[in-house]
């Protein structure tokens, strides 16, 4: 894969030390970031926009990831969406890819790997 990468990127999680450090690391790769610090930032920003690729935290306070993956699947159920946690539970997950996720990656995250998925689904367009 090429060092740097083309696409539009929607990064949505609530520690927003964590979101701000990870924007910066994907932008360096030359990719496009937004971010959203809740599902419902997150949604409205996909109400007005078209992403590449959703980078989406699956335990948040208020909208959970789950339910901002329904509503954003509703929207477009096409948009590769890649879900990060920290506590991944067997159950959770399954629900996570029965409604659509692409992948599915545990925190703490390496980089490279998580740039190898975005260039996975970058690549399926």
């Amino acid at each position: 894969m090429s060092e740097e990468l083309k696409g539009e990127i929607l990064l949505v999680d609530d520690e927003v030390q964590f979101l701000n450090i990870l924007a910066q690391r994907l932008e360096r790769r030359g990719l496009t970031v937004e971010t959203a610090e809740n599902g419902e930032t997150a949604l409205e920003k996909v109400k007005s926009k078209r992403f590449d690729t959703i980078i989406l935290d699956l335990f948040m306070p208020g909208m959970g990831g789950i339910e901002t993956l329904r509503h954003i699947r509703e929207k477009d159920p096409d948009i590769h969406v890649i879900i990060l946690t920290g506590q991944a539970t067997v159950e959770r997950s399954v629900e996570a890819m029965k409604l659509g996720a692409s992948d599915l990656m545990e925190k703490p995250i390496m980089i490279n790997k998580l740039l190898e998925k975005i260039g996975e689904a970058l690549n399926k367009k």
